[in-house]
């Protein structure tokens, strides 16, 4: 087995009290004046406020940078660390889903870098640890909060960077299910399979090891058990806490596995159709997992265990076609949409699409490198 690097934040703080307890850290580390990176809809609710005050009673001033796109991009960035510099900022704070913490990785990468985002696409291109990063989450499935990966619209080319840097990891990451309670359940649901596609990716990943391995298949379990009920009561305390666990355990995962073809392909599709992460990949997984149960059917039985299927009896064929299957049950109780046609995407642009899913970090490592018409006839399938 090849060498491998484990990747996480140094403190990860999950569970309730999780805020409270990140407030009191953030006054230990000496931070004084934070910039709060978040989007209008938390900023209206009074979310932000909520941070607010809780930092002002811990002696750290604020300032807020509420414009975050749902698929960040290059110009929210440059917006967002206009204001950290005005203000003399010595911390970020990500307030939300992916998309603020992405934003804000983005903003605390340029802080210490210098240059714009653009220059960091890929494989750790910095130089320097980005301006310490505090992630609080508000949704179950990103796991963004705890990762070395930034997803950022290049609004140019309309395509969805990958930057995959060490030094974008935060120092902190928080997971409070009393802040998930208010999710919507499209956005439950979405960001649920998100983490499911997370792990399964991971599992599958030719980068897996022993470690990604335990991490991925327990997400997958608690994202079986848990995700429908947290979709359908939003208020239940107990499913939101065990999706904060799973997604968290899905982003260790992948973090250090990476991914492949499932999010190479939604990222183009969310930055050439400014769709959402979480159904783009809840619709494609199937399909790929399709294409790849050739080469990882062993795994994917694996995988069905892992979902309550009872596979002993089973070929890894079989298995294979029931994880599939499964997946595909667990998608429809959720309510995401069947196909890509549902989302308004167009057959003529999928050659586009295929190149530059080819081009995307995460498709190195997905377990069969294919060809431009595979992936072509992947989104084909998936119409």
């Amino acid at each position: 087995m090849a060498t491998s690097t484990f990747f996480i934040p140094s403190v990860n703080v999950i569970g309730t009290g999780a805020l409270q307890e990140a407030a009191n850290a953030m006054t230990q580390h000496g931070f004084r004046h934070a910039l709060i990176v978040n989007d209008k809809v938390l900023f209206d609710i009074g979310v932000v406020k909520q941070v607010q005050d809780l930092l002002a009673e811990n002696d750290v001033q604020s300032c807020v940078y509420p414009g975050t796109h749902p698929n960040p991009t290059t110009r929210n960035v440059r917006e967002g660390l206009e204001i950290l510099k005005k203000n003399a900022c010595d911390c970020v704070i990500s307030l939300g889903g992916g998309s603020p913490h992405d934003c804000a990785k983005g903003i605390a990468l340029l802080a210490t870098n210098g240059g714009k985002i653009e220059d960091y696409e890929g494989l750790d291109r910095s130089a320097k640890p980005q301006l310490p990063l505090i992630s609080i989450n508000t949704t179950a499935g990103t796991a963004s909060e705890m990762t070395r990966f930034c997803i950022i619209t290049d609004e140019d080319r309309h395509i969805k960077m990958a930057i995959v840097d060490k030094n974008v990891t935060p120092l902190m990451s928080v997971n409070d299910p009393h802040l998930m309670a208010g999710m919507p359940k499209g956005l439950t649901a979405a960001t649920g399979m998100d983490a499911l596609t997370h792990a399964i990716e991971a599992y599958v990943s030719s980068a897996a090891t022993p470690i990604t391995d335990a991490c991925a298949l327990k997400a997958v379990t608690m994202i079986t058990d848990s995700l429908r009920i947290a979709v359908n009561d939003g208020t239940d305390i107990p499913a939101r806490e065990n999706m904060a666990y799973a997604q968290f355990l899905a982003g260790m995962a992948f973090n250090n596995a990476s991914l492949g073809y499932v999010h190479a392909m939604a990222h183009q599709l969310g930055g050439f159709y400014d769709l959402p992460h979480g159904v783009c990949n809840a619709v494609l997984l199937p399909f790929v997992q399709e294409y790849n149960a050739r080469v990882v059917s062993h795994r994917l039985k694996e995988i069905a265990a892992a979902m309550h299927i009872d596979v002993a009896s089973m070929s890894d064929e079989e298995g294979a076609k029931a994880c599939i299957s499964a997946i595909r049950q667990l998608a429809r109780d959720v309510g995401i949409p069947a196909g890509l046609r549902d989302l308004k995407v167009r057959e003529e642009d999928f050659n586009t699409l295929a190149t530059n899913a080819l081009n995307d970090a995460c498709a190195l490592t997905n377990p069969i490198q294919g060809s431009h018409q595979d992936v072509v006839n992947i989104f084909k399938a998936a119409l």
